[in-house]
């Protein structure tokens, strides 16, 4: 059975594109949409490059639980404009992912896995949820625009593999992606630290990567179109350089 790679999703898109095939959402803005994905996440990105830097803070605020987006960078204006639309006018969030799988709030779900794999390596149940039925009457709560996008991610050791499955209810193919992925790659590597720190002989395997609805809007099309017009991700400028007429700048 073949499995799809982030070169097939780069296609798809690429050829959506070039065939106008456009979803308009709330706001008027045209998306390309993939509904559902599923596919070997073999790549840090799909379209773009990620921003090193940013994912180390994201991570380390991740780790420190806290559900202010004020603590990624030191202020609410300086985080970026996806958590800023995100958070209410305090910079509350629900997305912290590190609060969702390591706080005592949420049921310690990373040692709880860890435990379950611990003691049974065939488990189909060391999985953290990271979604909820509550999250109907969160989202919006004092103000917040936050319905949480990651649903689940779980862990499975095959074949000597630790094996990683992340499902995601809705996820942006350039920034989104490329964070999530860098976030589930972490934990994989953690858990991985942990169970042979136990002695259980294992070695990373694959992060699969299954997405309800994985998108790509307007403003980035011009990322899409780079890479079917030249094969590679490449700056805005070298983009523009290149491409000065185009339709997507």
């Amino acid at each position: 059975m073949k499995l799809n790679s982030c070169s097939d999703i780069r296609k798809y898109f690429i050829g959506e594109l070039e065939d106008e095939c456009f979803t308009i959402d709330r706001f008027g803005q045209k998306t390309i949409e993939l509904m559902p994905a599923s596919f070997i996440a073999d790549d840090e990105a799909i379209f773009g490059t990620p921003n090193k830097q940013y994912i180390e803070e994201e991570i380390l605020w991740y780790e420190s639980k806290s559900t202010n987006i004020a603590d990624i960078k030191g202020t609410i204006a300086d985080a970026p404009q996806a958590w800023q639309m995100t958070a209410n006018i305090h910079g509350e969030i629900n997305s912290n992912y590190g609060q969702l799988v390591f706080s005592s709030k949420y049921h310690n779900q990373f040692n709880r896995a860890l435990t379950e794999l611990i003691h049974n390596p065939d488990s189909r149940r060391a999985q953290m949820v990271y979604n909820r039925p509550s999250i109907w009457v969160e989202y919006d709560e004092y103000g917040k625009n936050d319905f949480i996008c990651t649903n689940a991610q779980t862990f499975y050791i095959r074949d000597g593999r630790l094996d990683m499955i992340v499902q995601m209810r809705s996820n942006d193919v350039w920034a989104g992606y490329r964070n999530d992925r860098a976030w589930a790659e972490y934990l994989q590597l953690k858990m991985l630290k942990e169970l042979q720190n136990r002695m259980i002989d294992v070695e990373q395997g694959f992060i699969f990567w299954q997405v309800m609805n994985l998108h790509v809007y307007s403003r980035n099309f011009w990322m899409v179109d780079a890479y079917g017009k030249h094969g590679r991700n490449m700056t805005k400028k070298e983009y523009t350089e290149l491409n000065p007429d185009s339709k997507y700048l």
